[in-house]
């Protein structure tokens, strides 16, 4: 009984073991476009930099902000025993002795300081606001090109699938036409040939569709690995690649929207907004500083006989030569002038880019509707080539050449189809706030 009972708990923990991984991998993980838009965002590692390099400059800021213009208070407190030696500070007197003490002190202080006018600090901490605008504005950069690239290999792996899918098609259609072939032969109204050659165009057939399948889990890895999962995490795609069509916006819109709301062409323009403000911290350090500072505690001879004392004084700072200066202001000139240069080169670079996003849009919409008509047109034929096949009329070369007339013809609808929609992608990203207008561009609510 004992043997029989260790036999099913063994059992039983085995099933529970294996439980959960059969069934996921009988059930798929099913990604839509968005979902793996939010997974890439949360596990890419150019985001999560990004977003660690815009809390460093939120602790710059606050130590600029602590360190200049908020009062600072310390506390001190010693107690000592010493002796002194009264001919070395050059006291000297009849009947004195040479060296006092030992006696001890006590000392208890609480000090503070504050800052009334700095205006170099002030600026310093307006540079360093602007600076951690910037790294915000980087920070959305990097989720709008980690868009831009998850929204690729989503893509990607449409395609593929739809090479899998196109694939399988023909490989159907090449069954049918052995079998045909085949049926002809046995009955006498088709040569070995024929045959033969229905055999070929299957198995050429079956090899292009493993050939497609394979690079459609390659695909698959290739977005697992970018969403931040496990390669062997089953996946299937949820939106299949289709064809919806886009209305080109008007550039004369889409540049001066692009110019607002693109973050890298911003993050520029915060940064140079920053250098503008060291510019003018740099010009303060000749102007004065106005500052107060005091102290309040306790002095005695012992902890008991101590008495309360305080001082309290305010400080003017006046720097009267500092050659550090015109170098500061030479480096800053220098930096201001590169990133101007920076951000009129990038000002060009979107417009650009949003000029070949339309044409790209235009003319993928114009290759879609020939590649459909194409496709149509390949079907039909084979249609028309099988049934004067079937009928006698001729033999099946005329079947297997519009059968690779077909494979090439939804190769080409598959090509305009993704290049559609990747010129969607391109406008989406080229015009700015791609994460809130993908949908938009890709025609979802």
């Amino acid at each position: 009984m004992n043997s029989i009972r260790n036999t099913v708990m063994v059992l039983l923990l085995l099933v529970n073991c294996c439980g959960p991984t059969q069934a996921q991998a009988s059930h798929p993980l099913r990604l839509t476009l968005h979902d793996a838009i939010e997974r890439g965002l949360q596990a890419n590692l150019s985001v999560l930099v990004a977003e660690t390099r815009v809390e460093e400059t939120e602790g710059t800021r606050t130590r600029r902000l602590s360190a200049a213009l908020l009062p600072r208070v310390r506390g001190q407190s010693y107690a000592n025993v010493q002796s002194r030696n009264l001919r070395a500070f050059g006291i000297s007197f009849p009947g004195v002795p040479e060296v006092v003490g030992p006696f001890s002190n006590f000392d208890f202080r609480v000090y503070a300081d504050q800052n009334i006018v700095d205006l170099q600090s002030y600026r310093s901490l307006k540079a360093s606001e602007r600076a951690l605008e910037a790294g915000k504005l980087d920070y959305q950069d990097a989720r709008d090109l980690i868009i831009r690239s998850i929204a690729g290999l989503y893509l990607n792996s449409q395609s593929a699938a739809a090479r899998v899918d196109a694939a399988q098609s023909r490989v159907n259609t090449s069954n049918i036409l052995y079998k045909l072939a085949k049926d002809k032969h046995d009955a006498g109204t088709a040569t070995g040939v024929d045959l033969l050659r229905a055999q070929v165009q299957l198995a050429n057939d079956k090899q292009a569709l493993l050939v497609a399948q394979n690079q459609y889990k390659q695909s698959l890895l290739a977005l697992a690995r970018n969403l931040g999962m496990r390669p062997s995490t089953p996946i299937e795609l949820a939106e299949p690649l289709r064809y919806e069509p886009k209305a080109a916006p008007p550039l004369d819109t889409l540049l001066p929207a692009a110019l607002q709301s693109r973050p890298d062409y911003q993050s520029l323009s915060a940064q140079r907004e920053a250098l503008l403000e060291q510019q003018g911290a740099s010009r303060a350090r000749y102007l004065p500083k106005l500052s107060v500072n005091g102290n309040y505690g306790a002095l005695g001879r012992s902890i008991g006989s101590a008495q309360g004392l305080g001082l309290i004084q305010g400080q003017l700072d006046v720097t009267l030569f500092d050659r550090d200066r015109s170098g500061e202001a030479q480096e800053l000139a220098s930096r201001v002038k590169r990133i101007e240069e920076q951000i009129a080169d990038l000002r060009l670079g979107i417009e650009q880019e949003i000029q070949e996003a339309l044409l790209n849009l235009q003319s993928a919409s114009e290759q879609v509707a020939v590649a459909k008509d194409g496709q149509d047109l390949a079907q039909r034929e084979l249609e028309l080539a099988q049934d004067r096949f079937q009928s006698g009329v001729t033999n099946n070369v005329e079947v297997s050449t519009a059968q690779d007339e077909l494979a090439r013809a939804q190769e080409n609808y598959i090509v305009a189809v993704s290049g559609h929609v990747d010129a969607k992608f391109a406008l989406a990203r080229a015009a700015g706030n791609a994460e809130k207008n993908i949908g938009q561009y890709l025609g979802k609510p």
